[in-house]
């Protein structure tokens, strides 16, 4: 059975200076993420204009509770699309990351929390 996925867009919507003054809350709300098993990888658009963040959650609604905790959407600074795909096909190196999710678990697959 395929693992459901949510890839997440975040726009900025706001200047660049108010993204920077609270970036280091949003980096503090990708670490409590990865911590929780949730976050798989994250980063800045190369275009500058938002992020793109990869998670797995036991449901759409778990995902968006995962999203209304982003200090950037609670701001006004983004908004986010969530995109919710069936992981069909997978490199044997990212299969840690489509075990099934359990509420309990933390950190999966070694994931590190520090960063």
């Amino acid at each position: 059975m395929p693992t459901t996925l949510y890839l997440i867009l975040l726009t900025y919507v706001r200047p660049a200076e108010e993204v920077a003054a609270h970036l280091e809350e949003h980096r503090a709300y990708l670490r409590r993420s990865i911590a929780a098993g949730q976050l798989i990888v994250s980063g800045r658009r190369l275009d500058d204009g938002g992020g793109v963040i990869l998670v797995r959650a036991a449901s759409e609604d778990a995902a968006l509770a995962l999203v209304a905790d982003d200090p950037f959407g609670q701001l006004g600074i983004a908004t986010h699309q969530v995109i919710p795909f069936e992981a069909l096909w997978n490199a044997p190196a990212f299969a840690p990351f489509l075990a099934p999710f359990a509420e309990e678990e933390s950190t999966p697959g070694g994931w590190d929390a520090s960063g």
